[in-house]
């Protein structure tokens, strides 16, 4: 149980050390303008055009890396700094948020799962912590309670580990689609695919976290029995 306290503690180190990253790396792309010399919107609205995709917005929402697809109101939602940026990063991301588009155009079923998900997490995420708390005090007396919180915790578990397929493939089908399209040169590409990378790792971080921390929960409630 110590063992999976540390390593939660190590991963949540690890975490932050590649949302550091991530940062670096959008910054320094940010800087690198590519051969199309188009902003990020105007990248994201070519890329659903090339998919035969028309009913979907490309919009600009506040914020830093705040970048999604919301597939409920048919958005691709992009940051200022994406939405009007002429840089590799931009490129990047816009390309990257059409690809979710891309992939609720063809159904994929990954991302249908997200979706189909997100009530239940968004539930869970809201109480689970205090469940959780309470449920460590008061383990002895009210073991079923920590249960509860577990159970919450698995669902948001799970929703980690669904998420990496979906954004993985969004990753993969928005730089097969700055490739073909011919708006990066190969230089370019290598730079969005960098910083897709880095973005996809921090998921990768969170859902292993995730599991480690879900596991030490269960092994209290498991050591209680």
């Amino acid at each position: 149980m110590f063992s999976l306290y540390v390593l939660g503690i190590i991963l949540l180190i690890v975490s932050w050390g590649i949302g550091a990253r991530l940062k670096s790396k959008f910054k320094q792309y940010s800087e690198i303008s590519f051969r199309g010399n188009m902003s990020g919107a105007e990248v994201a609205q070519k890329m659903l055009r090339d998919n035969g995709i028309t009913d979907v917005q490309v919009i600009s929402v506040e914020g830093q890396l705040t970048d999604h697809y919301n597939p409920v109101e048919k958005t691709v939602n992009l940051s200022p700094e994406v939405y009007m940026g002429r840089s590799v990063a931009a490129a990047a991301v816009a390309a990257h948020e059409c690809g979710h588009a891309v992939q609720h155009a063809h159904a994929y079923v990954w991302l249908g799962l997200r979706t189909q998900l997100v009530p239940a997490v968004s539930f869970a995420s809201k109480y689970m912590q205090w469940i959780l708390l309470a449920g460590i005090l008061t383990i002895s007396v009210f073991p079923y309670l920590l249960l509860v919180g577990v159970i919450f915790f698995a669902f948001t578990t799970i929703f980690s580990f669904v998420t990496l397929p979906v954004e993985f493939d969004a990753s993969n089908r928005g730089l097969a689609w700055l490739e073909s399209s011919g708006i990066t040169t190969s230089q370019e590409h290598e730079m969005a695919k960098d910083a897709l990378f880095w973005a996809a790792m921090t998921y990768v971080a969170a859902a292993l976290s995730s599991l480690t921390w879900l596991l030490y929960y269960a092994s209290l409630l498991v050591r209680r029995r």
